[in-house]
């Protein structure tokens, strides 16, 4: 879009692989020291600096902690820890940046204090060097705005723990020069880093797409589908999430996750698919912040343990046959999604003696199961006739081997509904029954999740595999939204978004073009429009 292009000094920049290269870093708090540690690693010269008295010398001496923890335990060569330290160095004072190539401030996640930082700068170092922000939640074109050459400001976002998070989001503003960007990028895989490139939208790639799991629970908890407990479990064991959405929030902290969400949401201006709920907010007021103060979705002890757990695992082996249905019909009209279940089943009948009904319409007794995709037990017991009282819906879009999921109608009786989970927790699988919902739970925030993951790719915020490494490695995700999205269906992702657009009338729900084209095609999300 800008066509300015740094002009060259007397000391031009070194290449990214250069043991010549001077990285200055400013802010020695936790980011700032892992920032601090990958380069010196990696062979770059790094200059610490902090307006704390004391704090760039405290930071330098606990790298090089750091560097002995690691030889000890034999992930680095002691040589290889001296030759890093000996790239550490202190800079007492901002001016003491003056022949650096690249800085990168890791300081408050404030505006007008990295404008202010950067337009110091700008007086200081030489015309070629880059002005990189950490900042994970701030516009890169207003850090840049009012500066004398903002071209060669961008952003290069790293995650917390920096040694470990092995993900970079290099961000170009809007004047800022490509080659600025493309020297990022080169930097932070010579670092050891997946580094992916993102337009300067609010939360780049991955805050941006982390944005759907949090709040896709949140909305399923305000609806009453299921409880807090269940929900974690369900997307952790079902769907293979790390930690549940209310795990996650816990451990973060209502103080830090509810401010970004609403943060997005407002950037976005009242964009559905990012909305938060209520519940956090009166939660944040109250204190209630998760594991920092002990109580949060759970309690915890003084050491962080948990100790609220509502969810209660079933005994394993076959159950009393008095709670057992004398036979379990299965709908046809989803077959295609439904083998597992079928085979699953017939192998939990044969071992506690429950008939296996197998015709065409269910017997005046049978336990009926539906297999609604995005639709709900409600709905699949009009459309097929079913009585009410004797259906629960299964979620066969996910794993059945460690938790299985059973939906109830509002009018499926205790008896059935008892029956039912005693029928699939015979060998010792775990059970969760949930209200009747639209998209059953994993259902749902899975193709949120992708849906928003599509957006990204339909604004060209990032290419589609840099959206999948980046979320992958940024958020941990069993797999990267758009890879995921190929393996469900992409038909059958759009098919779950259109039912909850439809039932529900929000169009937070609203398929995105890139999404319903590709499904529309039978083409892969990872398709990219020539």
């Amino acid at each position: 879009m800008n066509e300015h292009k740094l002009q060259g000094a007397a000391s031009p920049r070194p290449a990214y692989d250069s043991p010549d290269l001077i990285l200055g870093v400013i802010g020695c708090g936790v980011m700032g020291r892992g920032i601090a540690q990958i380069a010196a690693l990696a062979g770059t010269q790094v200059r610490l600096m902090d307006s704390r008295a004391g704090a760039a010398q405290a930071a330098r001496h606990e790298l090089l902690s750091t560097f002995a923890t690691l030889v000890e335990k034999g992930r680095l060569t002691q040589s290889l820890a001296d030759v890093a330290a000996a790239r550490l160095s202190i800079a007492g004072d901002i001016r003491d940046l003056a022949d650096v190539h690249i800085v990168i401030e890791a300081i408050v996640e404030d505006l007008a204090a990295k404008k202010s930082l950067f337009q110091q700068l700008e007086s200081i170092v030489g015309p070629t060097a880059i002005l990189a922000t950490n900042t994970s939640s701030l516009s890169v074109t207003a850090i840049a705005a009012g500066l004398q050459v903002p071209q060669r400001v961008a952003g290069f976002h790293f995650f917390n723990p920096v040694p470990l998070m092995k993900i970079v989001e290099a961000i170009g503003g809007l004047l800022t020069d490509a080659e600025v960007v493309d020297f990022l990028i080169a930097l932070g895989t010579h670092w050891g880093h997946a580094t992916v490139r993102a337009k300067d939208t609010p939360g780049f790639i991955v805050n941006h797409a982390g944005r759907g799991y949090g709040t896709e629970g949140l909305r399923i908890l305000a609806e009453n589908t299921t409880d807090i407990a269940h929900l974690d479990h369900i997307l952790r064991e079902c769907a293979g999430f790390k930690l549940g959405p209310c795990e996650l929030m816990d451990l973060t902290g209502l103080d830090v996750s509810h401010p970004v969400m609403e943060s997005i949401y407002q950037q976005y201006y009242e964009e559905p698919r990012f909305r938060p709920q209520s519940l956090t907010r009166q939660m944040l007021t109250a204190g209630v912040l998760g594991k920092k103060t002990g109580q949060g979705f759970y309690r915890y002890d003084n050491a962080g343990k948990k100790l609220s757990q509502t969810a209660v695992l079933p005994q394993t082996g076959v159950a009393p046959s008095a709670h057992l249905p004398p036979a379990i019909w299965l709908s046809r009209a989803r077959s295609g999604h439904s083998e597992g279940l079928r085979d699953l089943i017939a192998t939990l009948a044969s071992s506690t003696g429950v008939e296996f009904d197998q015709g065409e319409r269910p017997g005046v007794d049978s336990l009926c199961i539906v297999t609604p995709i995005g639709d709900d037990a409600s709905t699949c017991c009009i459309n097929e006739g079913l009585d009410p009282q004797r259906t629960l819906a299964m979620d066969v879009l996910f794993s059945l081997t460690t938790r299985r999921v059973l939906m109830t109608t509002p009018a499926t009786s205790d008896m059935y509904r008892a029956m039912a989970d005693s029928f699939f927790s015979a060998d010792g699988a775990a059970v969760s029954v949930i209200r009747d919902s639209y998209g059953l739970v994993a259902q749902r925030v899975v193709a949120h999740i992708i849906n928003i993951a599509c957006d990204i790719a339909q604004q060209h915020i990032a290419l589609p595999e840099d959206i999948d490494r980046a979320v992958k490695l940024g958020l941990g995700y069993p797999q990267g939204p758009l890879a995921w999205g190929d393996q469900l269906g992409v038909a059958t992702v759009l098919q779950i978004l259109e039912c909850l657009l439809l039932h529900t009338g929000d169009p937070r729900y609203r398929p995105s073009p890139w999404l319903k084209r590709r499904a529309q095609l039978r083409l892969s999300l990872h398709q990219i429009e020539k």
